[in-house]
């Protein structure tokens, strides 16, 4: 299973809000089942719930090379041993790309807004 992204707005970071948020999903993601939970995200947040690199369960990430940096790709076994002996190749699900021109397309129903982007914002 993936999940995520988690944001917390900038005025409400450092309050304990986005770990509370993360390990309530865990326990819903465990509740429905699940065994293990990968996604892209910062180890000195996602740590501190027991995240850890995804190649030490022997899941590399879609696109680079055996040994190329993929420490932002995390795994967390929510059932002990779930991932035992399991290897392969993460790709993140088709939901998460974007097709730019049907976005703009979508934008032009509405008011024009200007878009910004801000600080800490992964992405423009």
């Amino acid at each position: 299973m993936t999940m995520g992204p988690i944001c917390i707005k900038n005025e409400l970071k450092r309050k304990g809000y986005g770990k509370i948020l993360l390990d309530y999903s865990l326990q819903k993601a465990a509740e429905l089942g699940c065994g293990a939970l990968c996604f892209e995200g910062n180890i000195d947040f996602y740590g501190k719930s027991g995240f850890r690199p995804a190649s030490e369960f022997g899941i590399r990430y879609h696109g680079l090379d055996e040994g190329e940096d993929a420490s932002f790709f995390l795994c967390k076994e929510l059932i002990s041993g779930y991932l035992d002996g399991v290897t392969g190749e993460y790709a993140p699900p088709e939901g998460y790309f974007v097709d730019e021109k049907a976005v703009e397309e979508f934008d032009r129903q509405f008011l024009y807004k200007e878009k910004k982007t801000l600080p800490g914002q992964i992405f423009s």
